[in-house]
């Protein structure tokens, strides 16, 4: 797997309140509603809450005191090395009462916007330099040309985007994983960004793999905090989206209930894939589509807009992986296809692939495999559709011929009498039904 985690850069925790670069109110407001609704009333677990080094968090609670909105319960924790409590005063509540009907959000401080920026230069995908090695490790369970991997590996490491074309059942969509898994390191992603006041959340676990949480030493002096905890370590992201995508999922989503947003498909993939699949078959026409990321293929940002109308910048940083059963003239315009970076043809296998293949599931299948069968398949069958070959057809022939098998209560076995059962459901045959 590629080991490349040290060259990511994690974002630095924030030593003082001046670092934060996020509004002193609005910070503040955070305390306090974070407070009020988990009720927690030490320092050492609202900085949890909040996701912010115990001296930052403090300087927060000591800021609200002198506005008199918190004070001290005047009791020491004994469980907790004798931490001061502190509570919200009537005056803290209101305020707090108040700031919840602004915006529902509490918990983890945002990151600023600019400040997010910084840590996507610091993991971009455009940073990786992915080997064949790595690429033919991540694809070592798919038989593919070597040609393949020749269009491919530069495509990955360019960190631009890709059309994958050819027709259906060729493996479109593991090579697209495969590119996802050859990728290998981590990243930080926010749990939530701030522009203008406005909070959106971006970490999502459907989305993201979070690395499992290194433990501390339970015999160090104190706790020692490796990164800005206002992120999360991720492996790279990939969203994967097919005919469902509309051009809607690439906007912003705002929550008129809690009045916060939450990042669009292509924010949550930042320094990760976007995968296109069966671009053709969305209700919007493939050109609306790709017209959609004209901006931020060629630009490396990506515009959105708040409720209120205002637009900003967002940086883009994503290889986009759109795949398709169309021949691109088809589906795009010259203008178009030119801001696409690669356009490679994933192609049916030859002859000697599709032999290869089908050995490599029927052993996985624990199917026996027959030469009478083989040829059977290649001399009668094929030749009815112009020995035209696709990659999910062995899987496909030996899953029937095992169903078969079982429903008649023998050992696994191919014939060419299994194979024509067989192939008879791989095509639906030509003709006309009397309604």
């Amino acid at each position: 797997m590629n080991m490349q985690t040290a060259n990511v850069m994690a974002p630095p925790p924030p030593k003082t309140l001046e670092e934060m670069r996020l509004p002193t109110v609005m910070m503040r407001d955070i305390v306090l509603k974070t407070m009020f609704r988990k009720n927690v009333d030490m320092v050492t677990e609202l900085s949890k809450a909040i996701c912010l080094p115990i001296p930052v968090t403090q300087e927060l609670v000591d800021l609200a005191r002198t506005q008199r909105l918190l004070e001290a319960t005047g009791t020491l924790n004994a469980n907790n090395g004798n931490e001061m409590g502190y509570q919200l005063t009537e005056q803290g509540k209101a305020r707090a009462l108040d700031a919840l009907a602004q915006s529902e959000y509490f918990g983890a401080m945002p990151v600023p916007l600019d400040v997010y920026r910084e840590q996507v230069k610091r993991q971009s995908v455009r940073n990786i330099q992915v080997t064949r090695d790595q690429l033919t490790g991540a694809m070592g369970h798919l038989v593919l040309p070597d040609s393949l991997l020749d269009h491919l590996g530069p495509a990955v490491s360019a960190g631009r985007s890709i059309l994958m074309y050819g027709p259906p059942g060729n493996g479109k969509s593991s090579i697209s994983n495969g590119i996802r898994d050859a990728l290998g390191d981590m990243v930080y992603v926010p749990r939530a960004i701030e522009y203008a006041g406005q909070v959106i959340t971006v970490y999502d676990p459907i989305v993201h793999s979070a690395a499992e949480e290194e433990a501390d030493d339970p015999n160090s002096l104190r706790r020692t905090t490796r990164f800005d905890m206002r992120y999360v370590k991720c492996e790279r992201p990939t969203v994967i989206t097919g005919g469902e995508l509309s051009l809607d999922m690439l906007d912003l989503v705002y929550n008129p209930t809690a009045r916060t947003y939450q990042a669009p498909l292509q924010l949550k993939s930042t320094g990760g894939i976007f995968i296109v699949d069966d671009l053709g078959r969305q209700a919007e026409p493939p050109q609306s589509l790709v017209n959609r990321w004209i901006v931020p293929l060629e630009e490396s940002k990506d515009i959105l807009a708040l409720q209120s109308g205002e637009k900003f910048e967002v940086p883009f940083d994503t290889l986009v992986i759109f795949s398709t059963n169309f021949h691109p003239n088809e589906i795009f315009d010259q203008a178009a296809l030119r801001r696409i970076f690669f356009k490679i043809k994933i192609d049916g296998p030859n002859q000697e692939n599709f032999l290869k293949i089908f050995a490599m599931v029927a052993k996985k299948r624990k199917m026996p495999l027959d030469e009478a069968t083989l040829v059977h398949l290649l001399k009668v069958r094929y030749p009815e559709i112009d020995n035209i070959y696709a990659n999910y057809q062995p899987i496909f022939l030996i899953d029937q011929m095992i169903s078969i098998c079982e429903f008649e209560g023998i050992p696994y076995q191919m014939s060419p009498d299994l194979i024509d059962r067989a192939w008879a459901n791989m095509f639906v045959k030509d003709e006309h039904i009397v309604k």
